[in-house]
């Protein structure tokens, strides 16, 4: 499942730069996330680091239109950052 950010964004900055993945950017109005690079931190940490630091409560949800399961995310981690050593 990847990660949706909501209106209710308020443009803080804090979780672009906590996302391990580059999944994050800056949208017209609010940030948003690139659902083929979300993996919700499965590879790298145990939860979503950009829900951890988000001021807002619900403002980062999983994105009912992109259900995977651990086993999609995870190896979508591995093509986001083993590809170059296979």
């Amino acid at each position: 499942m990847a990660l949706l950010i909501t209106t209710r964004c308020i443009n803080c900055d804090m979780c672009e730069p906590e996302c391990p993945n580059q999944a994050i950017s800056m949208g017209e109005q609010i940030y948003q996330i690139d659902s083929s690079r979300c993996t919700e931190c499965v590879g790298h940490y145990n939860v979503p680091t950009c829900q951890q630091v988000c001021p807002i409560d619900n403002t980062i949800i999983t994105d009912p239109e992109q259900i995977e399961s651990q086993e999609q995310l995870w190896e979508k981690f591995v093509l986001l950052h083993h590809s170059d050593q296979l």
